[in-house]
């Protein structure tokens, strides 16, 4: 089967990002598959284009990957942004069109109007359109504010139950998320959760090069890893780094990109949070070095109430890695971590409850090493992506089958 991802935010396992897609993607080439992925030549995560202008790609197994033309103006206003995603959406259309013998398009959002590109192509080479939904965009945008306009709701509003209504499958990543797509018009609905590839992570490395390459030798580290956007709330990470001060041997490590890291990092300068460090992303084949170096991962996001709803990624990353998951997000992801005895939760939005937590995993490393060996355990057992990606797969056989 000939699959075809339309994909804006697409970052292979050699760039900084989530690279889901890219594994899947492998998974099912290994499977006698062909996939052929459109993305954008603009980093998600840096806002940033590649080095290297290369128009297509073939990994190593096969996997092709197209770049095509998008406005790179991520990390401006909404409005850039919004230019942005629909450059994509044409370029990508374009694209689509010369891509030949598809079998299945794959559409998947946010962004929401590359899935609109899905569609379109899907019904344009007669083949099933697969909608995968990663985030419940607008509602997630309208919550935490970044879309306002009452006239852009309407219509991301509608667009939304479009696509969901005229998937021939829709497939979520976390549980949280069936209600709202089923009530927004989604008629056939498949969960396949977010999760870990255990080989890329060595639970009983020790990070020692990571922290001589950072001055971190001897301290107790707090890494977060990911996206450093309005969503994710790391001005309470400052606030608590500052309630740190007194601790001497605690770091908190902020690792990655995003639109607030040139605003976190003036305030960090500003109140002269020393124990407090920014560190650029990494790609994804490195992130296991960046975890082994953390006595403990933080997960947080704003105390918005449908966040109660998500799987985040960077979780099931923190578990395999071995590490014990600071949690500031309540709902279905606290349920796992807590159901797996492999982190700490702390209510979103409080930096004094997130310092007792690090004070308290600081004070107790063999309680951190249990946490962190329970948390992989259960990504072998539960949430491993070798059984993920079969479910997955098993998903669009099972489109093909009914198309036939």
């Amino acid at each position: 089967m000939h699959i075809l991802l339309i994909h804006q935010a697409f970052a292979a396992l050699d760039e900084p990002g989530g690279t889901r897609h890219h594994e899947l993607a492998r998974h099912l080439r290994r499977q006698g598959h062909q996939v052929t992925i459109i993305a954008s030549p603009v980093s998600y995560l840096t806002g940033t284009g590649k080095a290297k202008k290369v128009r297509k790609q073939i990994d190593d197994l096969g996997v092709t990957i197209i770049r095509s033309a998008t406005l790179p103006a991520l990390h401006r206003s909404f409005i850039w942004r919004v230019l942005s995603f629909l450059s994509f959406m044409i370029s990508s259309f374009v694209n689509g069109l010369f891509v030949r013998h598809v079998d299945l398009v794959w559409g998947t959002t946010p962004p929401i109007f590359q899935s609109l590109t899905a569609w379109l192509l899907a019904r344009l080479k007669r083949a099933p359109f697969l909608l995968e939904v990663r985030d419940l965009w607008p509602a997630f945008a309208v919550a935490v504010g970044v879309l306002k306009n009452k006239v852009l709701i309407n219509l991301s509003e509608w667009l939304e139950r479009f696509l969901y209504s005229r998937a021939d499958q829709v497939v979520v990543n976390s549980p949280g998320y069936v209600a709202h797509v089923k009530a927004h018009g989604a008629q056939k609905v498949k969960l396949v959760p977010n999760g870990a590839d255990p080989d890329m992570f060595d639970p009983h490395a020790d990070g020692r090069i990571f922290h001589k390459k950072h001055g971190l030798l001897g301290k107790f580290i707090v890494l977060y890893a990911g996206a450093h956007g309005m969503s994710n709330d790391l001005d309470v990470v400052l606030d608590a780094a500052q309630q740190l001060r007194a601790a001497n041997n605690i770091r908190i490590v902020l690792l990655g990109s995003g639109k607030e890291k040139p605003r976190l990092q003036a305030e960090a300068k500003n109140r002269q949070l020393e124990n407090l460090i920014f560190l650029p992303p990494v790609p994804k084949r490195e992130m296991g070095h960046a975890l082994a170096a953390a006595n403990a991962c933080l997960a947080i996001l704003k105390p918005i109430e449908l966040y109660k709803t998500t799987y985040p990624n960077k979780v099931f990353d923190y578990m395999a890695a071995g590490r014990p998951v600071i949690l500031a997000i309540d709902g279905a992801i606290r349920q796992v971590v807590e159901a797996c005895q492999a982190g700490v939760f702390v209510p979103p939005g409080d930096a004094t409850a997130l310092t007792a937590a690090i004070e308290q995993l600081n004070a107790n490393p063999q309680k951190c090493r249990t946490m962190g060996m329970n948390g992989r355990i259960c990504v072998e057992t539960h949430f491993s992506r070798q059984v993920l990606a079969d479910k997955f797969s098993a998903v669009l056989e099972s489109m093909r089958s009914r198309d036939d």
